[in-house]
Parts: C-alpha cells; structure tokens; sequence
C-alpha cells in the first residue's frame, strides 16, 4: 500500500536487532551459520527489514541490509509520534502502539524500539504481548506501522477536503 520505490536518494541507517547462531551436525562435525535480522530507516518515516544468513556475522548483516533496502515502506510521523493507537500482531507477537506527547520518549523494547527509532518516532508508549521472539516482533511493529494513515492519506483516500476530515 505505501511502499517505497526508489531508494537512490535516500540514506538509511542500518540497526541490528537480533543474531542467532545455527549449529548443523554433519557427519564431519558442526557447522555454524548466522541469521541476522536488520532494521534500515532514514528517521524521517521509511523505514524496512530483512532477514540474512551466512556463514559470517558480517556477511549475515550485509546481506540482511540489503534485503531490507528492498521493502522499504512509508510511515506517517506526527511530531515526532505515531498519528493515532494501533493494534498489530504477527505469528505470536502482539503488537499495541500508542502516540505520546512530547518528551516522553520511546516506550519499548528491544526489536520495537530498533523499528521506531529509525522511522523517525520520538515520543512513543509501545507493549508488545505474546511472543518475545525479536522476528515476529519486527514483522508485527512494521505490520502496525504500515497500517498507520494521517489526516492527509485519510482525505485523499476519500476525495474530499482536509477541514472535512475533521469538521464533518
């Protein structure tokens, strides 16, 4: 729905959220690979993630990186808050976003805050209910953000004016 098409002129951040090490047993022994999951955003409301495995870390961030470059979505950010409370959830991850008021502060944790950061949101209260496993954290965070809509997205949805939007 608001995905974002180039990125050329854009730059992003890049925030590891989680690393997880995967031990295969083979007949020769152990072999250990990586998955890292990575949040990219230009903390100005674009924000994406993407999943990397390798036989390195680096190279799992590297490759994580790149596939979050590739689903970048747009998020509308009020003053530096949410527009208005949302409800999101994804595997077993329950996700709840409420705006805040200025000097609050980010409200959540661990794989949460790493989303909200780099879209750019400032003053937020998150919780997150359910599962803890930081994936479907990510996936239910940017799930709720991409449900989000503004006073303009919501007038332009309905073909009518900004004051009727709000007056009725």
């Amino acid at each position: 729905m608001n995905r974002v098409k180039t990125t050329q002129d854009l730059e992003l951040k890049e925030r590891l959220v989680a690393v997880n090490r995967v031990t295969k047993v083979t007949k020769g022994g152990r072999t250990f690979t990586f998955a890292a999951i990575v949040v990219v955003g230009n903390e100005a409301g674009i924000v994406g993630y993407g999943l990397g495995k390798a036989g390195e870390v680096t190279a799992a961030i590297a490759k994580g990186t790149e596939a979050a470059k590739k689903n970048l979505i747009q998020v509308p950010v009020l003053k530096g808050t949410v527009p208005h409370e949302q409800l999101a959830k994804f595997g077993g991850a329950l996700v709840y976003l409420q705006p805040a008021t200025h000097g609050t502060g980010v409200k959540a944790g661990g794989a949460m805050r790493a989303v909200l950061e780099s879209v750019g949101v400032t003053d937020v209260l998150a919780k997150a209910k359910g599962s803890s496993n930081p994936h479907n954290l990510v996936k239910a965070t940017i799930e709720a953000l991409s449900q989000m809509r503004d006073a303009r997205m919501v007038a332009a949805n309905r073909g009518v004016s900004l004051s009727t939007v709000f007056n009725g």
